[in-house]
């Protein structure tokens, strides 16, 4: 999976999608308002077609998984990576030290 980085700030984001969607009914459609914003900021207009339905979401326009959601679902599946892999040397370690023990000699 790899990372790329934002080019645009958070504010140029939501000034974008407020600009779509406050200015959409002076175009014929959505989407010749998103190329025309997309072309004045220099953003693709796929892109902030999708920064706009992220926005309908997060806002309950649209259906879908929120940002915050799926912000917390991602930390809770690195969470339980983190301690599935806890528990993978936590009983490695258990069973060599148990075999350890039983390797030793019995004293009285």
């Amino acid at each position: 999976m790899s990372k790329t980085t934002n080019k645009y700030s958070p504010e140029v984001h939501e000034r974008a999608v407020r600009m779509v969607l406050s200015n959409e009914n002076q175009h014929e459609s959505r989407w010749s308002a998103i190329l025309s914003i997309s072309a004045k900021i220099g953003c693709a207009p796929q892109t902030l077609n999708e920064w706009v339905k992220k926005a309908e979401v997060d806002t309950g326009q649209r259906g879908g998984i929120t940002t915050e959601m799926a912000e917390k679902m991602k930390a809770l599946e690195r969470e339980n990576r983190e301690l599935k892999q806890a528990n993978e040397i936590l009983r490695k370690a258990s069973a060599y030290f148990a075999q350890a023990e039983l390797d030793r000699p019995f004293k009285r």
